[in-house]
């Protein structure tokens, strides 16, 4: 799945992207695969959102 994953636009799924460097190009979508629904989860104060289908990741 993994491999699927990083070929819908060429984003590498496995880096955290950070939210401010890289803000959503539609509001509340995956830059990746323009789905709506993520996986939230805290970690050392941060949060990160996780996509659900494509595993794009951005801390926000």
């Amino acid at each position: 799945m993994t491999e699927e994953a990083e070929e819908f636009n060429g984003v590498d799924t496995s880096v955290i992207y950070d939210y401010s460097d890289y803000p959503d190009a539609i509001s509340g979508r995956c830059d990746n695969c323009n789905n709506a629904t993520f996986k939230s989860s805290v970690k050392e104060f941060v949060f990160i959102r996780e996509c659900r289908t494509c595993g794009m990741k951005k801390s926000i």
